[in-house]
């Protein structure tokens, strides 16, 4: 049985939650953001606090239990406070400047490329570091996983973009075998 199904989502001042139809509608300050129901469960609202029960036991059901709760709770957390992340860019001459929405780098390729960002992303730029920030916490992580795509992090000499967390492992190459 899944202990993340069990636990309560505390709904913060100014966030409501109500259910209509199929779909978990979740507003708050920052925005709306809506979550599919599947079959087999139901909300439980007390005052601030809110539980996702099962109506059945089976695997399926079981299996979703956990999701349904993170989902929630995720979209809740995200239109009240948001979510972001942070990415950092190694290299010489590789940069990134804001064109309209999106980003436009120059990552030691022959031409630029130019990043759009999807409805809902807010994309900031410090010095070396891209902050990818939004209510979809899905979202935000699939966004900065495509702009880490395209120059991962390499191991030799740490060239790349990486996430402000990310530890790259760094290898001696070649020169330090020969020397040995």
């Amino acid at each position: 049985m899944s202990r993340i199904g069990r636990s309560i989502i505390t709904i913060p001042e100014g966030v409501t939650v109500t259910l209509e139809g199929d779909q978990i509608i979740v507003k708050g300050p920052k925005g709306e953001l809506t979550v599919g129901m599947p079959e087999g469960f139901k909300l439980e609202q007390a005052d601030a606090n809110l539980s996702v029960i099962k109506l059945k036991e089976d695997r399926e059901t079981n299996a979703r239990y956990g999701l349904l709760r993170t989902l929630i709770a995720n979209a809740i957390i995200g239109v009240h406070t948001g979510f972001e992340k942070k990415l950092e860019m190694n290299g010489v001459g590789f940069r990134v400047e804001k064109k309209g929405e999106g980003l436009n780098f120059s990552l030691g390729f022959s031409h630029k490329i130019e990043f759009n960002a999807p409805s809902g992303i807010a994309l900031a730029i410090e010095g070396n570091i891209i902050t990818v920030s939004g209510i979809d916490k899905q979202l935000v992580g699939q966004t900065a996983a495509q702009i880490r795509a395209l120059k991962k992090p390499e191991p030799y000499k740490g060239k790349g973009i990486r996430y402000i967390d990310e530890r790259v492992r760094r290898k001696a190459g070649k020169a330090a075998a020969k020397g040995a």
